[in-house]
């Protein structure tokens, strides 16, 4: 539960620049600040190809999961390189979100 509020005082130059940075990052104000405190600057939010293509890529997996069953039902397909191409896609996927979602570490934070 989040129960304790804080007053910040920031002069024009400071609140534009926390303005600018929130609406790149797509977050509020408070979930901004709540990164900065957990040592994470946010990253800008990509824009909708982004979404397009991690859309694609997740259809991609299911097809390749579906592939996968039916070929070690049928016994036709190299299931093993199969199921290992699922797998570097499922990698990529996430690597994508890390890379383009995910707030980015920016040093040591003291932590309780």
């Amino acid at each position: 539960m989040r129960n304790h509020k804080i007053t910040v005082r920031l002069n024009d130059t400071e609140f534009a620049l926390l303005k600018t940075n929130v609406k790149k990052s797509g977050l509020s104000q408070e979930g901004y600040i709540r990164h900065l405190i957990h040592g994470r600057t946010p990253r800008e939010k990509p824009d909708d190809r982004f979404y397009v293509v991690m859309r694609q890529l997740a259809g991609l997996g299911n097809n390749c999961h579906q592939l996968l069953k039916k070929a070690n039902a049928l016994g036709f397909i190299d299931t093993p390189l199969l199921k290992s191409e699922a797998e570097k896609w499922a990698a990529f996927r996430l690597e994508m979100q890390q890379r383009y979602l995910h707030p980015e570490k920016v040093g040591d934070v003291l932590s309780p």
